[in-house]
């Protein structure tokens, strides 16, 4: 009998605890709606903006993968610095990449937004041919570009650069000269 006495006392008593729980949970929410509802001086108006502009000046670029093929590109983006050119593994992008196309297809996300010349990009690239590497920094800028600001997303989507392009070569098989190329056949 005294057992069950005891088993009460304390479902009581967590019962008890729990509701003090919710009293003190409720009165940290008040005290937290009282803070926001005060009034802002014009001295942490302009704190405040300080701030804002710090934390800008502190992110200080934005960084994107961007991939086809075998090769991926690491892209950062400098939308607050004074740097304002592409560069790609530490050479520029006219160097790197030779021809007209390969060139054309690296600017082409910052030209559709007219940003050419406003942000500067570093991208770091490995594996594949020149093409798919080309092609890896277009997605990564893009990319990049979105995170910088969303409402350009859409824009970015319809002309295809953020779309990551996923056909890849397909692997040799042993008894073949490719990966479906046969030997050809002779009757005798």
């Amino acid at each position: 009998m005294p057992k069950t006495v005891v088993k009460k006392t304390t479902k009581i008593k967590k019962i008890k605890k729990r509701e003090e729980k919710k009293e003190k949970g409720k009165k940290k929410k008040i005290r937290q709606d009282k803070i926001t509802k005060r009034k802002i001086t014009e001295q942490e108006k302009t704190s405040i903006v300080k701030k804002e502009s710090v934390k800008k000046e502190s992110q200080k670029f934005i960084e994107a993968i961007g991939r086809r093929k075998t090769s991926s590109a690491r892209v950062r983006l400098f939308p607050y610095s004074d740097f304002k050119d592409i560069i790609i593994n530490n050479k520029p992008y006219k160097e790197y990449f030779s021809l007209f196309s390969w060139q054309k297809t690296i600017e082409a996300p910052l030209k559709e937004l007219k940003f050419l010349g406003k942000f500067g990009v570093s991208v770091k690239v490995k594996g594949g041919g020149v093409s798919s590497q080309s092609e890896a920094c277009r997605h990564g800028i893009a990319r990049a570009i979105v995170l910088f600001d969303s409402s350009l997303r859409k824009k970015l989507k319809d002309l295809g650069f953020l779309t990551r392009d996923p056909r890849e070569r397909e692997r040799k098989k042993f008894g073949l000269k490719r990966a479906r190329r046969a030997p050809q056949w002779s009757k005798r």
